[in-house]
This record gives C-alpha cells, sequence and structure tokens, in this order.
C-alpha cells in the first residue's frame, strides 16, 4: 500500500470512528465497522437503542478543495445499488436483525492536518462530537459536516 492511500485509509478510518461516537452519543450501538463482503461494503452498521431500526451508513471522508460536494455526489445510484446489496446480504446473514426497520443513512465528514494534533489516536468519548464543529483526532482536525437520514432508498 502506498504512503497516500495509507493515508486515505487512516483519514477513511478516523472519519468512521468520529460518525460511530456521533451516533453512539444519541443511542445508538455500532454492530459492525466495514462490513464487507466481495459485493460491496457497508462502512457503519447501528441499531438504535430505542426501537428496532437498523442504519446502514456510508460515511464520505473529504479534505478541503475536494470536487464531489464533500462526498454527496460520490454516492451514485451504482453505489446506492451496492449498498443495498450488501445490507440485504447482511440481514441473510443476521436472521435476528432480518424484522428490524433499515434506513440507508450518508454522513460528510471534513479533515485537515491540525497544528496542534498528536500522532496518536484520541479517545473523543469524553468530548461532544456537534455537527459543524471541529475536534481533533489524532492529528487531524476532523468536522461532521452533515449527517443525512434516510438518505435514499432500496
Amino acid at each position: 500500500m502506498t504512503r497516500d492511500r495509507q493515508s486515505n485509509h487512516k483519514i477513511g478510518r478516523l472519519g468512521e470512528r468520529l460518525v460511530s461516537q456521533w451516533l453512539e452519543s444519541r443511542g445508538w450501538i455500532t454492530l459492525h465497522h466495514r462490513w464487507s463482503t466481495r459485493w460491496g461494503e457497508v462502512d457503519v452498521i447501528a441499531q438504535a437503542k430505542s426501537s428496532n431500526t437498523l442504519a446502514f451508513v456510508e460515511i464520505k471522508t473529504r479534505g478541503r478543495g475536494n470536487w464531489d460536494g464533500e462526498g454527496i455526489l460520490a454516492i451514485t445510484p451504482q453505489k446506492q445499488a451496492k449498498l443495498c446489496h450488501a445490507a440485504a446480504l447482511f440481514l441473510a446473514e443476521r436472521p435476528d436483525l432480518a424484522e428490524s426497520s433499515c434506513r440507508f443513512d450518508v454522513a460528510l465528514v471534513g479533515y485537515h492536518k491540525s497544528q496542534i494534533g498528536s500522532n496518536h489516536l484520541t479517545d473523543t468519548r469524553d468530548r461532544a462530537i456537534v455537527l459543524g464543529k471541529p475536534i481533533i483526532l489524532a492529528e487531524y482536525q476532523m468536522i461532521l459536516h452533515d449527517y443525512i437520514e434516510s438518505a435514499f432508498y432500496c
């Protein structure tokens, strides 16, 4: 894996972690990170504590000057179909969750290199993650720009 690819992989994981912790602070349980099948991958699968709802979350983490609307333009009909297929396979493997209400959410995360961060992961659980407010995570300033519930339907 090249250095740029490793860096992108790390940043993507940080974005996923940020969104998972944001969801958990709102009463969700993270069931899986990067659940994958040969037909696609779901970044985060979460279950609501208060209802029988599953969220299949696609997370787009982008730096400044991106070309695709902070990631929203990358959620093409083809990408949506892959996510729907992966969700169906997940539910087939988990018959205990087959009766759950399902939705497909999209999280848009921004980042840039922080001047005050460190090279090790920082636990954000003791700090509130707020939409539109930056938080330092590892050596990056991360920001959850938007969280779109039921962004598309299958």
